[in-house]
C-alpha cells in the first residue's frame, strides 16, 4: 500500500524545492516523509567489481569475471561479467544447471539452450566436451551478450538466434533455464526439439511447481529425482521412443 521512491540529483540542484513540485504534482497536501542524504563520489566501477566474486559452480567449475584471476587455472573457467542479460552463476536456477552439465556431459554432444540469457550454459557445456551447441532466447540483448561470452571464452561451435531466426533440429540435451510458464508453453517444442534417447533438463522451477511441470512433460520423458536448491528446481529426463 506504500510507494517509495528513490531519486538522485546533482549537488548544485534545489533538491527541496524539487520536492515540493513534485508533490505537488502528484496531489498531495503535504510532503512525504523523506530524508535527504549527501552521496559522495566514489570509483563506481571498482565498487560495483568488489560485489562480484568467482563463483565455484563445482570443484573442477567457476564462474570468473573478467577483472579476477582464477583461482585454480587447471579448472574450467567461465569468463562472464554481470550484465544485461540473465546467467551469472549467481542465481540457484543457472547454478543447479552448470552442477548437472558438469555431472552428465558425456562428450560430443548436440545442445539447446533456450533461453540462453547470457549463454553460460551453452558455453559451459562446450567447455565440458559438447560438440556444437545453439542458444535461442526471446531477447535481442541477450544473444547479443550471449555472443560476446562466447567470443570472451574462446568457444566457436555455438551460434545465438531469436526464435525466429533459430534453425530447426533434433539435440541430444535440451537445456530450458526459464520459468514455469514458458516452460509449460514450450513443452511441445521442446520435446519435438529433444531426439529420442535424448536428455531436457529444466529449470527456473519453483519448488512447489516441480510436480505440475514433470506431469506435462512426462508425455514425453521419463524423469529422475528433482534437485532442489533454495526453494528452486532443477528437472531432468530422458525422452522415450514414441
Amino acid at each position: 500500500q506504500h510507494n517509495r521512491v528513490s531519486a538522485l540529483f546533482n549537488a548544485d540542484q534545489d533538491v527541496a524545492a524539487i520536492l515540493v513540485q513534485a508533490s505537488s504534482n502528484v496531489g498531495l497536501k503535504q510532503l512525504p516523509v523523506h530524508h535527504i542524504d549527501t552521496l559522495e563520489d566514489n570509483d563506481w566501477v571498482r565498487l560495483t567489481q568488489s560485489q562480484f566474486e568467482p563463483i565455484p559452480i563445482s570443484p573442477r567449475l567457476w564462474i570468473v569475471p573478467t577483472w579476477h584471476t582464477p583461482s585454480d587455472s587447471n579448472a574450467v573457467n567461465i569468463v562472464l561479467d554481470p550484465g544485461l542479460a540473465f546467467g551469472t552463476g549467481s542465481h540457484p536456477t543457472t547454478r543447479l544447471c552448470l552442477r548437472w552439465l558438469d555431472d552428465h556431459l558425456q562428450g560430443n554432444e548436440s545442445m539447446l539452450d533456450y533461453g540462453c540469457g547470457s549463454g553460460v550454459l551453452a558455453i559451459a557445456a562446450l567447455k565440458l566436451g559438447a560438440a556444437h551447441a545453439v542458444g535461442v532466447d526471446v531477447d535481442l540483448q541477450a544473444v547479443i551478450s550471449s555472443r560476446d561470452n562466447a567470443i570472451a571464452n574462446q568457444v566457436e561451435m555455438v551460434n545465438f538466434y531469436q526464435p525466429d531466426q533459430a534453425p530447426q533440429g533434433h539435440y541430444d540435451l535440451v537445456v530450458a533455464n526459464i520459468l514455469t510458464n514458458p516452460l509449460r508453453m514450450l513443452a511441445p517444442l521442446l520435446a519435438n526439439a529433444t531426439r529420442t534417447g535424448g536428455r531436457i533438463v529444466l529449470s527456473g522451477i519453483l519448488e512447489e511447481q516441480a510436480e505440475g511441470v514433470m506431469g506435462i512433460y512426462q508425455q514425453w520423458f521419463d524423469f529422475g529425482t528433482p534437485v532442489f536448491e533454495e526453494g528452486w528446481t532443477c528437472l531432468s529426463g530422458r525422452k522415450r521412443e514414441p
